[in-house]
């Protein structure tokens, strides 16, 4: 008969023997907490990630503005936030020398700016800045400040009465440069470095390197007097190459301009303060070159398409004009026109093509261009100048279509003889009547094979007004095009005596009524590729 076996207990094994007896511990010295040892960094990476934090908030603020005023002015903001300044200003001038030249205030009205502008240049801190004046040595500081701007014996007396008149008594400026080497190459928030021998005692838990940024020269944007005492002159460096390739080609290179803000109190910013605003400056830097690079594209395309417009409009006995023109901000493809012909005759036209950038700018170009010639030799026909027009358009722009209104007018007679292809019908108003002109609905230019509409002839009377219009003045409503037809009637039904005989006057109080808050306020609804041109053509019959 077999012994009984010790049961199984989880984690014993029975099979083993416990110890007789147990060895005393070998005496020795106790081996300290790790978190004594390590809490010197811990406290430094909880720094950093607030930090990291805080940029990412700031610059999640600054891409979502579409406009270079707003990045500025969100500049501004956060960069007060991070120094802890009430007040400050950017002056924006790229060193490429294309523009565009502005400064923007926090805190400062527009007197405030032109004392500030009285400053003397070459001795302001925004004159190394913009000037390109290099510091002794050929090196250029990372930023500029004036801790007490009524002690420094060596700045301009300028510089101290315009500081005691608008009341700030310290200032801090950086660069705005998107091709700094620094932060992108020093250690800071972008890498975690060994701890310094210091590190406990320095008592800032800023990254190493905060002060170390490498900047062009220094922007005392208008505010910020004098030269003063820069932080960690450096050595200017090559460009990051994450951010010059994020520019572009076409974008501006180099500095674009610089920040300052202002202190009421003798004050200046500690070295982490410093270091955030640095990479957000940087950041921020090339947020602004590719607004300024959009801002330049469409001032090139606005500028092609009002020289393809007409710079005046002419004087013929019997009628007055009036036009307003708003393009859009990628620049669009309508057109509006008036022409003198033959026999004391005037030809009105308006229009556009479909799409929107230079391609639509180019093409709405030749085709007015060419209704003004059929227009000159078969005016008094309008439906021969739009089938003239059509037959052109379908061999030279196969691909695009077209709306077209041209008008036949003979102001000695006051009569009106007019054609439409898809384009929005006129508007006649006086004091008696306020009508739509029934014009025959017809398919745009191109898109059928043979186009062909009657023409409509109507007899305005004395006094009464014309208006052409694009489709642009509708959609900006933001109405269904039922309701804005219906605002732009009572627009022209509504408008007074005195108004209705200028024809400017009527033009403007035509907008105010059906866009009150402006043609160029983002409101209505917007195009494919953004909002539309905006075109009214009004004609006044004495």
């Amino acid at each position: 008969m077999n012994s009984p076996h010790a049961p199984k207990v989880a984690g014993i094994d029975p099979s083993l023997p416990s110890p007789t007896q147990t060895a005393d511990p070998v005496p020795g010295p106790v081996p300290p907490p790790l978190t004594d040892a390590n809490s010197g960094v811990q406290d430094r990476l909880a720094s950093w990630v607030s930090d990291l934090t805080t940029l990412h908030e700031l610059t999640e603020r600054l891409v979502r503005t579409g406009t270079l005023d707003e990045a500025l002015r969100e500049l501004l903001r956060a960069g007060a936030a991070l120094v802890g300044a009430p007040r400050g200003l950017v002056a924006l001038e790229p060193a490429d020398g294309l523009g565009p030249v502005t400064t923007v205030g926090l805190g400062l009205g527009h007197a405030d700016l032109g004392q500030i502008e009285t400053i003397p240049r070459g001795s302001a801190s925004a004159g190394h800045l913009l000037d390109g004046l290099p510091e002794p040595g050929g090196e250029r500081r990372a930023d500029v400040t004036h801790p007490d701007i009524a002690g420094e014996a060596d700045l301009d007396p300028r510089h101290r009465e315009v500081a005691a008149r608008l009341g700030f008594a310290a200032s801090y400026a950086v660069p705005l440069d998107p091709f700094r080497a620094t932060p992108c190459t020093a250690p800071g928030l972008t890498a975690i470095p060994s701890p310094a021998p210091d590190a406990e005692g320095s008592g800032t838990g800023s990254p190493a390197g905060a002060g170390g940024r490498p900047a062009p020269d220094t922007p005392g944007a208008a505010g910020a007097p004098g030269p003063g005492h820069g932080r960690d002159a450096v050595p200017a460096a090559a460009a990051p190459r994450g951010i010059a390739a994020a520019m572009g080609a076409g974008g501006p290179s180099g500095r674009l301009g610089g920040a300052a803000w202002l202190y009421d109190e003798p004050a200046e910013p500690g070295e982490r303060q410093r270091h955030l605003v640095g990479l957000y400056c940087q950041y921020a830097a090339a947020h602004i070159a590719r607004l300024i690079e959009l801002s330049r594209a469409r001032a090139a395309v606005a500028t092609v398409q009002e020289e393809l417009l007409p710079t005046r409009l002419p004087r013929v006995p019997g009628v007055r004009l009036a036009v307003r023109h708003h393009p859009g901000p990628h620049g669009g493809g309508d057109w509006y026109d008036a022409l003198p012909l033959p026999d004391g005759a005037l030809g009105l036209s308006v229009g556009g093509v479909t799409g929107s950038g230079p391609s639509a700018v180019v093409a709405m170009g030749r085709l007015r261009a060419s209704l003004r010639a059929y227009a000159v030799m078969e005016g008094e026909d309008p439906v021969a100048v739009l089938s003239d027009l059509e037959l052109l358009l379908r061999l030279t722009e196969p691909a695009r279509s077209a709306t077209a209104l041209f008008a036949y007018c003979e102001p000695g007679t006051r009569k009106v003889v007019l054609a439409g292809a898809g384009h929005c019908p006129p508007l006649l108003t006086g004091e008696r009547r306020t009508e739509f002109v029934e014009t025959t609905l017809s398919a745009p230019l191109g898109m059928l094979s043979c186009w062909e509409a009657p023409s409509v002839e109507i007899e305005p009377s004395s006094g009464e007004t014309l208006l052409f219009y694009s489709d642009g003045l509708l959609h900006r409503t933001g109405e269904p095009m039922d309701r804005a037809f219906t605002r732009l009637h009572t627009a022209a039904a509504s408008a007074p005596k005195g108004v209705r005989a200028d024809p400017d006057a009527f033009a403007d109080h035509v907008l105010r009524t059906v866009l009150p808050d402006g043609p160029a306020a983002p409101v209505g609804r917007p195009s494919e590729d953004g909002t539309e041109d905006l075109v009214l053509l009004v004609a006044h019959f004495d």
